[in-house]
């Protein structure tokens, strides 16, 4: 039996039962970027049939960042989609959006900074008197300043230097500055990129440097919950498979995003995918689960959120941010 087959069976049994028999039910999901290999689930499950046999017709919306698809989620525009859970914490404190996180996606942050090998930097405490270029709209930047802080280095001390996303793996090429700070999911891509400049890439991780929180996670709108709650779980369940299918068959993965979105290369989305999925599948899986918010992890979130937000952490309790109804067992 195929995985895709057994995966079906064995875990969607009881919920295709309470699927609907004559039509699928309709369902928006809202990404938080552009598509590419740490997008690569939501195209899984529509391309290799898990929404199909889920009973579910899902079609996807384009988004401009976390706070973007926050917002369009808050609204009503899409029923559920991925953002990153520290958006959502932020945003709960600040506004009471009516949304909430029901499934952890990334549990390791993934935030990092690049360096050439043998350079003027091995690790996050090397940073005093560095150069470092970052693009303006990440939210690494928020972290930045922790991190920093915690290698007993001051934010003063460096150097930071906005450019746009695409000139950031030229500038570290040309020694124009010391590091770049980029996320773990473009790690193959700016390795390629020294290939062919001659230089190795190192990536300092800031989940290895002390910054533990959750990330990327699915996030619904509470109406969508309190209406459709079948709905919810028959798609909690179908996205989960769909992520433990895009680990065991990462080139498949990849050609499900490429069947439907031409113009992006299955090469660059597999080599993302095989960078995304150690946010996912790590020692942190190992010991709660894949999709499980931790309460301990969960307030340790909050508390870097709050801190890199100048947010007061008694302001607001991060497990009013999720619910855990949804997440399936292990």
């Amino acid at each position: 039996m195929s995985l895709r087959a057994t995966l079906t069976s064995f875990a969607l049994a009881s919920s295709l039962i309470a699927a609907p028999a004559l039509a699928a039910d309709k369902v928006i999901f809202q990404l938080d970027w552009l598509p590419g290999g740490d997008k690569a689930p939501i195209y899984v499950c529509i391309h290799d049939g898990f929404c199909r046999d889920a009973g579910l017709d899902v079609t996807i919306a384009s988004g401009r960042g976390s706070t973007d698809a926050i917002s369009r989620l808050a609204a009503g525009s899409a029923d559920v989609g991925v953002a990153d859970i520290g958006a959502l914490l932020a945003a709960k404190a600040n506004e009471n959006v009516k949304v909430t996180a029901i499934f952890s996606e990334f549990n390791k942050g993934p935030h990092a900074l690049y360096v050439i090998k043998s350079g003027r930097i091995g690790s996050m405490a090397d940073l005093k008197g560095k150069t470092i270029a970052t693009s303006p709209f990440t939210s690494s930047n928020f972290y930045l300043p922790l991190v920093l802080k915690d290698k007993g280095v001051e934010s003063s001390d460096v150097k930071l230097i906005k450019a746009e996303p695409g000139s950031l793996g030229p500038m570290l090429m040309a020694g124009n500055v010391d590091g770049i700070v980029a996320w773990m999911t473009d790690l193959t891509r700016y390795r390629n990129q020294g290939k062919e400049a001659g230089k190795e890439i190192v990536v300092l991780p800031w989940s290895a440097a002390g910054l533990e929180l959750y990330s990327a996670s699915l996030i619904a709108n509470d109406d969508f919950l309190a209406k459709r709650p079948e709905v919810a779980k028959r798609f909690v369940e179908a996205y989960k498979m769909s992520i433990e299918f895009a680990k065991a068959e990462p080139a498949k993965a990849a050609a499900a995003v490429k069947a439907i979105v031409a113009e992006i290369s299955t090469e660059d989305v597999e080599g993302s995918l095989n960078d995304t999925l150690p946010l996912i599948f790590n020692e942190v899986t190992d010991k709660d689960g894949l999709g499980v918010f931790e309460p301990a992890r969960l307030a340790e979130t909050w508390r870097r959120v709050s801190a890199a937000q100048s947010i007061d952490p008694a302001k607001f309790d991060p497990e009013k941010a999720v619910t855990r109804h949804f997440i399936p067992a292990k």
